[in-house]
């Protein structure tokens, strides 16, 4: 399939579907940990960007990966002209994908290595569902990338580019975490 066939073919589908490698893969359903952090972070940076050039989009926008396939991270920032009658970008300047334990591996892998070939892409945030942990690549000077695990309810990450920050706490807000396991030393 052409991406142009895609593309046609998208718009008159109910669910929606990532193109890769000239085939449409249908996306699965969300757990309501993954949906409230996506959310939360919409809300957060929808805020912070109201009336600004730079606009968050859910995954109803595809991602145009320039060698050809179309991504659909959870939420992501679009700072080029805004276009209404168009389905994807080619411009993001940040993407957030979720991690589900399904597609943990393969987010972190390939997906990854695609985003970062998006010369208009700033950030790139991995966020875990189980503990208050996010994995942040950014441009660095050179326009190499840069990561850093960013962790904890009292970090904050922040995006110069887009004169915006999300606190962890807010992007967390409203979920618990298990606490992690400890040894415990037997009496003698």
């Amino acid at each position: 399939m052409t991406l142009e066939a895609f593309e046609s073919w998208q718009s008159t589908q109910d669910n929606w579907f990532e193109f890769v490698d000239g085939v449409p893969l249908g996306m699965v359903g969300a757990r309501r940990n993954h949906d409230r952090i996506v959310m939360n972070a919409a809300r957060d940076l929808g805020t912070q960007l109201r009336g600004r050039a730079c606009q968050p989009f859910s995954e109803a926008v595809g991602v145009r990966i320039p060698g050809g396939n179309i991504r659909r991270p959870d939420l992501g920032v679009d700072c080029g002209l805004f276009d209404p009658q168009a389905t994807s970008t080619a411009t993001p300047s940040l993407v957030i994908e979720v991690l589900s334990p399904s597609t943990r591996g393969f987010d972190q892998a390939r997906k990854l290595e695609e985003y970062k070939t998006i010369e208009s892409l700033q950030y790139i945030l991995l966020v875990d569902t189980e503990a208050p942990e996010v994995l942040l690549w950014q441009r660095a000077p050179g326009r190499s990338w840069q990561f850093s695990a960013v962790a904890g309810l009292d970090a904050v990450i922040v995006f110069p580019a887009l004169d915006a920050a999300l606190p962890l706490s807010a992007l967390y807000e409203g979920l618990t975490f298990r606490a992690p396991p400890h040894l415990v030393q037997d009496e003698p």
